[in-house]
């Protein structure tokens, strides 16, 4: 019991138990009530839909679910245990990935809490109940396996299993992909520059087990096709011009100072330590540094890799310190259960508090009382909505409701978030879409450029408002007049 005690692993879980209540955040990301959807249709329909059933404007045309087994996963969640229950279990999510890092990073306890706390901090923009949390976990656990591979070869047979279930929960699988091919080429450089490689029958055997993970890649409802779509998405201009964590991150913004502040850090504490860098680990950090810098999600990945690195050239304060001699406190163990007890208490209370603010969060975030209204007077004819919105109305409304766009930025294409932007933003060619598709009901936020035009447009009226959303409606002929007239 004393040893369970320690300050060493008192230390830990209370660094656990504070990246908890970090972690637990109120369910507001606009994807995850698509994602429910999606769960609940694979659920009521066996299977895995191969084409769009949500939207009207892309209505059988083909789509790649590649978050299926996610998305079962939070919705038989959210049925089970309610929002309060995704909050939870993500927020554990996270903390796992953090305490995989943390086995990563250096032996003195101390320097690698410090560590994991500063990198856990970096990583804040992408938490949350999202699929991509699943990634993080997945690419800590990944890393981890690699390194002591590196001691251990048959711990790369994990990467199996692995890369099936990773496959089938997020695109992301692909970062494990890269990631055993850099430490491959890494390691084969390594052997260059020594004259000779380094063990060459675990690199031949590294090389045999990244092949198998290849070869597993199309066991999931989509086959083939998964591993095209990685590489489609990264090059989807639809995504880099409109998802904004698909964007370089911009250090004017306060939320990425922690990730620029690792990144002077790391290379900081590389050029000023007297031990050296592999070639390997500057390939990594390299190659992660770029893709973190090109797009906001992946600076996680960038995260994991350095932190292990600058906590080795940190060197083992405090345990290098001279210890005090004499006997330990009797009431040390004593103290520390009161401490790791109370830290317990404030993290419960803590989510607690956050479950209890989801409903005010939910409606502070979508148009809940806007889409009140639309279940009691359901549109005649097609609905033109808000991006941020549409996923919230595919878990409202669907099936009776279907929207124009949702955040599925690969689904719809740039042309047609183009013509969403025009119309959005009351520019431009702004009525084509809503002549094409014959729209008749609008749902976008109060003070937006369309809702202030179509105020004064012929034919629309406003058929609901509140501070956070309108619903204005026009006959379809009147569309017709009222476009006419521009």
């Amino acid at each position: 019991m004393n040893q369970a005690l320690s300050t060493k692993h008192t230390f830990l879980a209370v660094l656990l138990l504070g990246l908890f209540a970090m972690t637990a955040r109120n369910v507001t990301d606009p994807d995850v009530w698509w994602h429910l959807r999606t769960g609940q249709y694979i659920a009521v329909h066996k299977s895995v839909p191969l084409t769009d059933p949500f939207s009207y404007t892309r209505a059988g045309e083909p789509w790649v679910a590649h978050e299926w087994l996610t998305e079962i996963l939070l919705y038989e969640l959210e049925r089970a245990a309610g929002f309060g229950g995704l909050i939870v279990v993500f927020s554990a999510v996270l903390c796992a990935a953090f305490l995989v890092l943390y086995l990563r990073c250096s032996p003195a306890p101390y320097v690698a809490g410090v560590v994991t706390l500063c990198a856990a901090w970096a990583t804040a923009p992408v938490w949350g109940v999202r699929p991509q949390v699943l990634s993080l976990l997945l690419t800590s656990l990944w890393l981890l396996i690699l390194e002591r591979s590196e001691h251990d070869p048959k711990l790369l047979w994990w990467t199996l299993p692995l890369t099936l279930l990773w496959v089938n929960l997020h695109a992301g699988f692909a970062v494990g992909l890269v990631l055993s091919a850099l430490f491959l080429a890494g390691e084969l450089f390594e052997g260059l520059l020594a004259g000779s490689p380094r063990n060459a029958s675990r690199l031949r055997f590294a090389a045999l087990i990244l092949l198998l993970d290849l070869l597993i890649v199309p066991l999931n409802p989509n086959g083939l096709r998964m591993f095209s779509y990685p590489i489609q998405t990264l090059r989807s201009a639809a995504m880099q011009s409109y998802i904004a964590e698909w964007a370089s991150p911009n250090f004017h913004h306060a939320e990425y100072w922690p990730f620029l502040l690792i990144v002077l850090g790391t290379f900081t504490a590389l050029s000023c330590s007297r031990r050296g860098v592999r070639p390997r680990d500057l390939l990594l950090l390299l190659v992660s540094l770029y893709a973190s810098l090109c797009s906001i999600r992946m600076m996680p990945l960038f995260v994991l890799i350095a932190a292990p690195l600058v906590s080795l050239r940190l060197g083992d304060w405090p345990t290098s310190r001279s210890r005090r001699s004499g006997p330990r406190l009797a009431s040390a163990p004593l103290l520390n259960a009161a401490i790791v007890l109370a830290m317990a208490v404030f993290v419960c209370v803590h989510t607690a508090r956050v479950i209890q603010r989801q409903p005010q969060a939910e409606v502070q975030c979508f148009p809940a009382r806007a889409v009140a209204f639309l279940q009691t007077h359901s549109p005649s004819g097609p609905i033109f909505n808000h991006y941020d919105w549409g996923g919230y109305l595919i878990w409202k409304l669907y099936p009776g409701t279907r929207v124009f766009i949702d955040g599925r930025a690969d689904l719809y294409g740039k042309p047609l978030l183009d013509q969403f932007a025009n119309t959005y933003q009351f520019k431009g060619d702004w009525q084509q879409p809503l002549q094409e598709w014959r729209i008749d009901t609008v749902l976008v936020p109060a003070d937006s450029a369309l809702a202030t035009g179509l105020r004064s447009s012929p034919g629309w009226t406003v058929a609901y408002e509140d501070p956070q959303a309108v619903v204005l409606t026009a006959p379809s002929h009147a569309i017709q007049a009222a476009t006419a007239q521009q």
